[in-house]
């Protein structure tokens, strides 16, 4: 069975970034390609997958250097199987629950302080009298916690 070549341009329009982008992904091992006879840049079909994946991650805030130890876990050999992919997904599960509770906290003491030691708001004292959170260290500590 032959692999089916695609071309720079045409996996940067299915996937709707620059070929820059593919560029940069590549450079930082994200995704490979090969040069043809001509010495252009060619691509597997599974790449557009991988692409697909990179920017549903970094929406999620996943970042480059994180996309990449994950992908270091899946084959190169052969177009990843659903089973790979769902192993993949697992693997940024905690990290994405851990981001969704601390937003919920963000959310909810965004009208009121939280915990920078700022002393500018009337209610600061309420919760930082005397500004006793410094001593619990710099930031919004109360968010920390």
């Amino acid at each position: 069975m032959a692999v089916r070549e695609l071309s720079v341009g045409y996996v940067a329009k299915r996937c709707g970034v620059k070929v820059s982008t593919l560029h940069f992904y590549e450079q930082k091992g994200l995704i490979q390609s090969w040069r043809n006879a001509g010495n252009q840049r060619r691509y597997k079909a599974d790449v557009l997958r991988r692409v697909s994946v990179i920017k549903a991650a970094q929406k999620l805030g996943i970042s480059l250097q994180d996309i990449k130890l994950t992908f270091a876990t899946l084959p190169l050999s052969r177009t990843p199987t659903k089973q790979d992919w769902a192993k993949l997904s697992k693997s940024w599960q905690q990290q994405l629950e851990n981001r969704i509770q601390a937003m919920i906290k963000l959310k909810d003491s965004l009208d009121g302080c939280i915990g920078c030691g700022c002393l500018s708001m009337k209610t600061c004292p309420i919760y930082n009298p005397e500004d006793e959170l410094a001593v619990e260290g710099p930031g919004p500590v109360i968010l920390e916690r």
